[in-house]
């Protein structure tokens, strides 16, 4: 089963590569470097929505799940993509987004044309108002109230942004419509697809009030009975799923964006009639501290080798500030993920690329497979100080311009020359400015370079698919070096050594060092470094 150890890739479509020139990724712009991607050593891509949308949350508005949005191109082309991935020994995997539709998808147009009590309806959550006040007291994750009242008086349920009408997944329609959609695309090829905010969709019977748990339930966690996240309900839908991904030959998989705060509890969507793998967001938020980080791997492993799954590490993606920018702060021991935790606090951007390249070798040698973020290879930074009236992630009108968003990991990558738009596609603008100081850092000017993040990620890889034990072997830590320090063995020839603390650490005798994420002399690893050694 491929997935179970393999590398993907996530490319976040806007903001990959631009094909025709208007500043905007699209799927010409991704085809003409496949081969990049290919040549990093990867093993699959995953691809942010590429639907048609009014783009009110970056394409996660979707207003038609079996297209593709003309911005980014056609039907036929994203066909070409998956044929030509495939020939290059990449297998794709798309983003699903089922716990809401566009404001703008035929669906809802209907149900707000058709007025209270119609079939169409059904398919969203409307509900009658408490005098002038919404039907309960739930927050929208984007900030502000969870409800938007129609012109006849019923309010509809969004937990995002307003365009974001939340579906009725107790609605038979809705449950069809969506696997019929996940044929669709099987039929064309897709190995397998990301399912965005896994853990919502189902709500309890008649939308309590969360009262006082609203004020101390984090977004997007599990503290017992919630009525709209992490519900028991939500098991069925996934069920009904995999035997769809199962009727195919090989088998599609998905893999589950479910933020919840346990690992019993993410373990669950992993059982054997369910979803294959799922993101592990405790060591993506875990600071950069070996105890913290060596009780978020155990627990990990403990509660998906209880269910037969295989883990995943990812650090960075598309929802959260670029890892690099994160360990920059040298007060890491509190976990971040947004860029509202970073500001104000010091940023040292040496010691964040340092901390990336160990962070690399640590999560490459852990069983499972691995999700890595475009432009973490090209060692870039978030981007802090977008000029306000760039910022287009809604959470930033919705908190009423307080909270910046998401914009800064999302900003187009640098491919060439010494000045934006540095290549990204042949007009001279994107649609997020890029920072002119990414000059040293575009694809063209690392290249064959071998002390550069690019040339690291690419040996790396390599390195991964050329040592069996990082797929097969048995792991297990070892303690002789210390608490600050974190020793993972993969088999009898094979150690990774993190070297966590403020001094350096020896390293084993009569070993070699197979590769590592700075320099290594007389045998001491440097503080904030790592090393792959063999016997």
């Amino acid at each position: 089963m491929w997935w179970r150890d393999a590398v993907i890739y996530q490319v976040y479509i806007r903001s990959f590569a631009d094909g025709n020139g208007d500043g905007l990724g699209d799927l010409a712009g991704l085809r003409d470097r496949l081969g990049y991607i290919a040549g990093l050593g990867v093993d699959a891509i995953w691809i942010n929505p590429w639907y048609p949308s009014p783009m009110a949350d970056g394409g996660y508005d979707v207003s038609d799940y079996r297209d593709v949005d003309p911005r980014f191109g056609t039907l036929a082309e994203a066909e070409a993509l998956v044929t030509e991935a495939h020939a290059l020994g990449l297998r794709v995997l798309l983003d699903i987004v089922p716990n809401h539709t566009s404001s703008a998808h035929p669906w809802f147009v209907e149900a707000v044309a058709s007025g209270r009590g119609s079939p169409a309806r059904e398919r969203y959550l409307f509900r009658p108002g408490r005098g002038s006040m919404p039907p309960n007291d739930w927050s929208s994750v984007f900030g502000g109230p969870a409800w938007t009242q129609v012109p006849d008086g019923e309010w509809y349920l969004h937990l995002f942004d307003p365009a974001q009408p939340d579906l009725n997944w107790d609605h038979p329609g809705v449950r069809a419509y969506f696997a019929e959609t996940l044929e669709f695309w099987f039929d064309r090829g897709v190995d397998g697809f990301r399912i965005d905010v896994a853990h919502s969709l189902i709500k309890e019977p008649g939308l309590p009030d969360l009262g006082a748990r609203a004020a101390a339930q984090p977004v997007f966690a599990h503290a017992g009975a919630h009525p709209h996240w992490d519900r028991e309900e939500v098991h069925e839908v996934y069920r009904e799923w995999r035997r769809v991904a199962d009727a195919y030959d090989p088998p599609r998989m998905f893999v589950a964006e479910a933020w919840v705060d346990e690992p019993e509890r993410l373990s669950r969507y992993l059982r054997p009639d369910e979803l294959h793998t799922a993101f592990n967001f405790l060591y993506l938020t875990a600071p950069w501290q070996a105890g913290d980080l060596r009780r978020t791997i155990v627990r990990t492993l403990a509660e998906h080798l209880a269910v037969g799954a295989s883990p995943t590490w990812v650090l960075s993606n598309h929802d959260v500030a670029r890892h690099l920018s994160r360990y920059a702060r040298r007060d890491q021991e509190i976990p971040t993920r947004q860029l509202a935790d970073l500001l104000g606090r010091p940023a040292d951007l040496e010691l964040g690329a340092r901390r990336v390249r160990a962070a690399l070798l640590l999560t490459l040698a852990l069983p499972g497979s691995v999700y890595l973020y475009q432009g973490e290879e090209l060692g870039l930074p978030e981007v802090e100080d977008l000029p306000e009236d760039a910022l287009v992630d809604p959470t930033w009108r919705r908190s009423g311009f307080t909270d910046r968003g998401r914009d800064g990991c999302r900003v187009p990558l640098p491919w060439s020359g010494d000045a934006p738009p540095f290549g990204f596609g042949p007009g001279p603008t994107t649609w997020l400015p890029q920072p002119a100081s990414w000059a040293p850092l575009t694809a063209e000017a690392q290249a064959g370079d071998p002390t550069s993040m690019l040339e690291y990620y690419r040996e790396a890889l390599r390195a991964r698919r050329a040592i069996p034990a990082l797929r097969t072997a048995p792991f297990r830590f070892r303690d002789e070096f210390g608490p600050d320090v974190i020793a993972i063995e993969r088999g009898p020839g094979f150690l990774c050594v993190v070297n966590l603390s403020g001094s350096p650490v020896l390293l084993p005798s009569r070993t070699t060092v197979r590769l590592s994420s700075a320099d290594v002399v007389g045998d001491l690893l440097p503080p904030d470094a790592a090393a792959w050694v063999t016997r």
